[in-house]
């Protein structure tokens, strides 16, 4: 039973006109190499680094006066933080984003220079989200969830509309799946405005909380693991009322993907299209490279994010 209604194509159209002026236009690149017709979205050369300003920007815009004024609370793994930041701050709107202790230390410093208080609230994701949770209850602010929300998932869904748009064959999408927001929105937008392309969402094999909890056909705690596609790690939370029930109406296949197979990925992307890309925003190249994936027609796989610390990102690519 969801809270108030899922989102509909017409409210992913609406939108890409109200966040037109915060988000810069990613390119569609051929990628040949991955498949005769495969193309890459690179979303990691988005504003904030990640495609999760999309859905931040659409939230904070229907915020009115008095939900301004009183502050915005965000939980996130790095990059929606990050993004709520980049918006609030644009906004005037003052900002709060709880992170767990495992959330890479380059991606709280980054969400701190955008001029948010970051809160660490824990050893996992469930942990912070109630640190959030807390601060929202105390101050009256109004929490920006990170997928779980329609106007996220709508504003995520825009993406879907841009790949139609560059692509208007597409027949497979391959796109990032953590608490699917991003998969939802643009499966989604993309079915509406082509309808029989198939939409497939990749996650890392270490703690795939919307994969297990599809499988077991009910919300699944998951074990938070040390991994390269740490954008995608946390559970989906004590409920969720969008993002589960859309991503079982509207996907076509979801496939894992090994450590391995993600740092393969992003070796490839930084020598074969010269592009940073953290693990999270790889995995859709790394299940194209691995096979567990094999295109029949125009591909586009979406890299969804390129925020990786200078360490990890030589370590793994060098």
């Amino acid at each position: 039973m969801t809270s108030r209604a899922d989102p509909s194509l017409s409210d992913v159209l609406a939108a890409r006109e109200c966040i037109a002026h915060l988000i810069r236009p990613t390119p569609l690149l051929a990628a040949q190499e991955l498949g005769r017709q495969v193309a890459l979205k690179a979303e990691c050369l988005q504003e904030t680094g990640s495609f999760k300003v999309r859905g931040a920007a659409n939230m904070l815009l229907s915020l009115d006066q008095k939900e301004r004024a009183a502050g915005v609370v965000a939980v996130s793994s790095g990059n929606h933080g990050r993004a709520v930041a980049f918006v609030a701050a644009g906004l005037g709107i003052r900002a709060t984003v709880c992170v767990s202790a495992r959330v890479p230390a380059a991606k709280q410093d980054a969400i701190r220079s955008l001029g948010a208080v970051v809160v660490v609230g824990g050893t996992g994701q469930d942990e912070a989200e109630a640190a959030a949770r807390r601060i929202v209850a105390e101050t009256g602010a109004t929490f920006v969830h990170p997928f779980d929300d329609p106007r996220v998932i709508a504003g995520q869904g825009t993406l879907g509309c841009d790949i139609v748009d560059e692509a208007p064959e597409v027949e497979l999408l391959v796109v990032p799946l953590s608490g699917g927001g991003l998969i939802a929105g643009v499966a989604l937008a993309a079915k509406g405005l082509r309808p029989g392309v198939r939409v497939i969402g990749v996650s890392q094999d270490r703690g795939p909380a919307m994969h297990d909890s599809l499988a077991a056909g009910r919300l699944t705690d998951v074990v938070e693991e040390d991994t390269l596609a740490d954008a995608l790690a946390g559970g989906l939370g004590p409920e969720n009322h969008h993002t589960m029930q859309m991503c079982r109406e509207l996907l076509d296949g979801i496939v894992l993907v090994s450590e391995e197979e993600i740092a393969a990925a992003m070796r490839h992307l930084r020598h074969a299209h010269g592009l940073r890309v953290e693990g999270g925003g790889a995995v859709g190249v790394a299940a194209l490279i691995a096979g567990k994936i094999v295109p029949t027609g125009p591909t586009v796989a979406v890299v969804s994010g390129g925020n990786v610390s200078d360490e990890t990102w030589e370590r793994v690519t060098g």
